[in-house]
């Protein structure tokens, strides 16, 4: 069945302007330990200067987009109004394949936007125009501008079923799956579960370890792997905690407080990106604003959290299932945990591994035209497949 799509504009609401610079304004800050900095979270004295100007330009960054002009548009898949962007090739040379794209938290559709046009159009950057994709970015439920669930959030793999049933119903029986974060783990069910629909399937890491054999079984770089993410969890790990179990008590402040969510969610960028510490070394100052208010207009942030819980009930058979579509991996160098080749091979049929030197867990945004070179690479002996 053809999806009817709708040419979608993000509406700017006046009343929901003023409504949000006047909680900017009256925020009130808490207490600050001397030289705290970033160590105990996000730095409230940038904050103050970032919400400052979040008051100040919030009109521009309401209907100035610093991601560029895409086609997007919204369309009902499988019960959802889904958010969408689906561009597609520019004067391909050859077979144009189909690929979705597959975000993760905090993000959404943005975390692709520097990237559509690199693989929509690769003749004009560059690159082989051989090497066109079609490409479809959609927004989860509960994130961006796709609609929230009535209940419980749908977990990884009820999203990549629904996103089987968006591409199909795009006219696309055969396509390329990628993603990083959440999206890997969407990715990955798109594989599993289609695996006669996705040609080969690409991933920026290898989600967080979950082993349930004999640890024996392992390699030492896997069993150090394990340690590395156990402490990270300890260290890093709170607000997975929260998300997982009590993630409409966060959601009350969250929704609330337009300074409490860039705390939450510009610690997250500044600590997962390749940044050296300065989060505008990757995010400028209205990419960050732009992302906060659209978090702030949808009221997204916790139906986004809630997703974690979905995903920590995915049964263990399901988490111990081994991907034998054709997979390939990017691991950035400044990403937050990055898998041994050892674990990849047991996990997935492991055709490419490579190691950028430069961008973290928001690759695609960091270092759009590394990220666009490893899908160009990754993907091209599978075009004929999905023709």
């Amino acid at each position: 069945m053809t999806l009817l799509l709708e040419p979608f504009v993000p509406p700017a609401d006046p009343a929901a302007l003023a409504d949000l610079r006047g909680r900017l304004l009256a925020t009130r800050w808490p207490d600050v330990p001397e030289d705290a900095g970033w160590a105990l979270g996000a730095d409230v004295d940038y904050l103050r200067d970032l919400v400052r100007q979040w008051a100040q330009d919030l009109d521009r960054v309401a209907t100035e987009s610093p991601f560029g002009v895409l086609p997007r548009f919204r369309a009902e898949v499988g019960g959802y109004g889904v958010h969408l962007v689906h561009a597609r090739a520019v004067a391909p040379a050859g077979p144009v394949l189909p690929l979705v794209l597959c975000h993760g938290w905090p993000d959404a559709w943005w975390r692709y936007a520097k990237v559509v046009p690199l693989l929509t159009d690769p003749g004009a950057h560059g690159a082989d125009p051989a090497d066109a994709f079609d490409v479809v970015v959609p927004d989860m439920p509960g994130f961006g501008h796709s609609d929230r669930a009535r209940g419980a959030a749908p977990d990884a793999v009820a999203v990549a079923g629904l996103w089987a049933g968006l591409m199909a119903g795009l006219g696309y029986d055969r396509f390329g799956a990628a993603g990083g974060d959440i999206g890997s783990h969407v990715s990955r069910y798109l594989a599993l579960d289609h695996p006669d629909r996705v040609v080969a399937v690409h991933r920026t890491d290898g989600g967080l370890p979950v082993w349930h054999g004999d640890p024996a079984e392992l390699t030492d770089e896997e069993r150090a792997w394990f340690a590395e993410a156990a402490a990270w969890g300890a260290v890093e790990g709170a607000y997975a905690a929260v998300h997982r179990t009590r993630p409409q008590t966060a959601a009350v402040g969250l929704t609330d407080s337009p300074a409490g969510l860039a705390a939450w969610v510009v610690e997250k960028l500044r600590a997962w990106s390749d940044c050296g510490g300065d989060v505008e070394r990757r995010f400028t100052r209205d990419e960050l604003l732009a992302v906060l208010t659209g978090t702030w207009l949808t009221r997204t942030i916790g139906s986004s959290m809630r997703m974690y819980r979905a995903n920590a009930a995915i049964p263990p058979a399901q988490l111990a299932r081994r991907v034998e579509v054709p997979s390939g991996f990017a691991l950035f160098r400044g990403d937050v945990l990055r898998p041994p080749r050892a674990w990849l091979e047991r996990t997935t049929q492991l055709v490419r591994l490579t190691e950028p030197p430069a961008g973290g867990h928001f690759a695609p945004f960091e270092e759009p035209e590394a990220y666009a070179h490893e899908l160009r690479e990754f993907f091209r002996p599978y075009r004929a497949a999905a023709a």
